[in-house]
């Protein structure tokens, strides 16, 4: 079994809808063998997904609300085999945490081959939400590409 962490701030906006919208693409592409999570940079433990968040993925039938906010720990990012952070700090974040984790660790554009950071929609109205979820899918569309295509190497 492999482990794909996704990791932001609060882990309630966007690594939440990433690692919701990765396993429902996990499913449909009947992948069964890897193991996806995510945690918050400065995550309240057990706090929800935001209603926003919630309501840009139920129409794709993917559903937040049993979502609970996981603190990012040295531990989380050591057992996994690849950190996908929402942006450059993130990244840093967790560089910091456990530097000899450099192989593992990249924001989400960059393991897709692109660059840019995911912004953080908190606050914002639902339309936001939406715009930012699309483009996770679509870069969690490319990740999975790139992901099954190293996994087939080693």
């Amino acid at each position: 079994m492999q482990h794909i962490l996704f990791v932001c701030t609060g882990n309630t906006c966007r690594s939440s809808m990433a690692e919701a919208i990765f396993k429902n693409l996990l499913v449909s592409e009947g992948i069964e063998d890897v193991d996806v999570s995510s945690a918050g940079t400065f995550a309240l433990p057990g706090s929800p997904a935001t209603p926003e968040a919630v309501e840009a993925l139920t129409g794709w039938g993917i559903d937040l609300n049993s979502h609970k906010a996981r603190l990012l720990s040295p531990e989380m990012v050591r057992e996994v085999d690849l950190v996908l952070t929402m942006t450059a700090r993130h990244k840093a974040t967790v560089l910091e945490m456990v530097p000899d984790a450099k192989d593992k660790v990249f924001t989400v554009s960059e393991y897709a081959g692109l660059a840019g950071d995911i912004p953080d929609p908190i606050g914002k109205p639902v339309f936001f939400y939406r715009q930012y979820a699309e483009e996770i899918r679509r870069l969690c569309r490319v990740v999975l590409r790139r992901f099954l295509s190293e996994r087939e190497k080693n």
